[in-house]
């Protein structure tokens, strides 16, 4: 009977399941009932099978851990993870680790033993074959089942240890502020180096707001605790570059506001770091949009304006992913920014990255009225005229072509610009191939206007 309770699942995890379940359910629901269901329906409920599916191998590998460390001889443990060896190896002063640990001991910079603290003449490590056929046999009397040596190696080696550290950081965050700033250095660290402790992030839906109760409660704002908000943001930035936090970092009701209010008061790092953040989450489609909808595009626009170098790439980024999305651009255009873009462009300041954000929001009708009353079409021309960048060309060419399609006054212009220098005839001969099709359909558009009026 005492071996039972080693299985039983935690609460936690079975209420998650159940909650990815019924949303499986309602998406699946959708996707047969509905005959002219949207796409990203299938997608989310890919997302969501995958999650469903993480959780139960994490529950299975969690359950047999358990059972091992409870059951398992001394000897057996690793004297860094207290978890059954897998891979059993020798290190120079002659004490046995297990092998991911150990070399994860060696890659933090350390040069000496961890049990006996004695420097290492060389860090050569060697298999351990006596121990490891004794744990064999152990794990075959116990009815257990040892992983793969490579499965082992390419696990990310996270031990009860670092779970507990990082449990310990986090309750820190609500703790003062000497203890709060020392916790949120660390985990921006650990964050930045071990991607196993990005991972721990997904484990509990607590831990996000707990690494944000600083900042959201108030106790410390920007201004008066600037290197704190930092620390927190960057942390931030660190979670959504992994791929399993995306959604729920981005879903996290303090999130996406914090990182705004980072983009408006924090130190140039951290409104860079809060800008790449963006960009990063915004990968996902359901995230664009939820980040759109949160009003993000305007604190990027003003950052975009003020343009600090250290800043531009990332924000022109952000602002580019977020507006692959239609209604993304509405909100773009509203909160001001083809007149930013269009301004740093004629100053010649970043001007590959803004040119490939004109070319996404050249699709909106108001873009392309505001662009043929600002004066972009002579400095467009004269950019493929002299830029040596097929990518600024095509840009170029493609916000002309719509330009071309919907605003007959500018045809004068691009007429002019082709007797006087034949820049969009050359485009059509050597320009990439997306760059030759608009610059032949100008072409043609031009001379049939002009026979037309040779007929008339």
């Amino acid at each position: 009977m005492a071996k039972t309770g080693v299985f039983e699942s935690d609460p936690m995890v079975m209420t998650k399941a159940m909650e990815l379940k019924k949303e499986l359910q309602k998406l699946v629901r959708n996707i047969v009932d509905d005959e002219d269901y949207r796409t990203e329906l299938i997608d989310q409920a890919r997302e969501t099978l995958f999650a469903l599916k993480e959780l139960k191998v994490k529950r299975r590998s969690s359950s047999l851990k358990l059972r091992e460390t409870v059951l398992c001889p001394e000897e057996f443990k690793c004297p860094l993870s207290k978890e059954l060896m897998r891979d059993p190896v020798v290190l120079a002063t002659g004490q046995t680790y297990d092998r991911p640990f150990i070399q994860k001991w060696l890659k933090a910079g350390n040069r000496t033993c961890p049990l006996t603290q004695q420097v290492l003449s060389h860090t050569i490590l060697t298999p351990n074959l006596l121990i490891r056929e004794m744990i064999s046999q152990w794990c075959k009397s116990q009815g257990l089942k040892l992983p793969d040596l490579a499965q082992h190696v390419n696990e990310e080696g996270i031990t009860e240890a670092d779970r507990d550290h990082f449990l310990s950081l986090l309750e820190k965050m609500s703790l003062t502020l000497p203890e709060q700033k020392d916790a949120a250095r660390e985990l921006r660290l650990l964050t930045k180096r071990m991607p196993s402790f990005r991972a721990l992030f997904s484990e509990s839906p607590e831990a996000i707001p707990q690494l944000l109760r600083p900042l959201s409660e108030g106790k410390s704002g920007s201004s008066m605790y600037p290197d704190l908000q930092e620390d927190i943001i960057t942390t931030l930035l660190n979670l959504s570059i992994h791929d399993n936090n995306k959604k729920l970092v981005a879903e996290t009701p303090m999130v996406i506001p914090l990182l705004m209010e980072a983009l408006r008061s924090g130190s140039i790092e951290t409104r860079t770091n809060a800008a790449a953040a963006l960009f990063t989450l915004s990968a996902l489609d359901s995230n664009k949009t939820l980040i759109g909808k949160s009003g993000a595009l305007k604190p990027l626009i003003d950052l975009l304006e003020e343009g600090h170098p250290s800043a531009m790439k990332d924000v022109a980024s952000a602002i580019f992913n977020l507006c692959i999305i239609h209604e993304n651009k509405a909100r773009a255009v509203r909160d001001g920014a083809l007149k930013v873009i269009l301004t740093k462009i004629m100053n010649g300041m970043h001007v590959d990255e803004l040119l490939a954000i004109l070319a996404v929001l050249a699709s909106h009708q108001k873009v392309v009225e505001e662009l043929g009353d600002s004066g972009a079409v002579p400095c467009l021309l004269r950019i493929i005229r002299e830029s040596t960048c097929d990518r600024n060309k095509e840009n170029c060419i493609a916000i002309l072509h719509t330009i071309c399609l919907n605003d007959r006054t500018k045809w004068k212009v691009m007429r002019d610009e082709e007797s006087s220098y034949g820049t969009i005839s050359k485009l059509a001969r050597h320009g990439t191939s997306r760059a030759k099709r608009k610059a032949n359909g100008i072409l043609e558009r031009l001379n049939r206007a002009v026979n037309l009026t040779h007929t008339a």
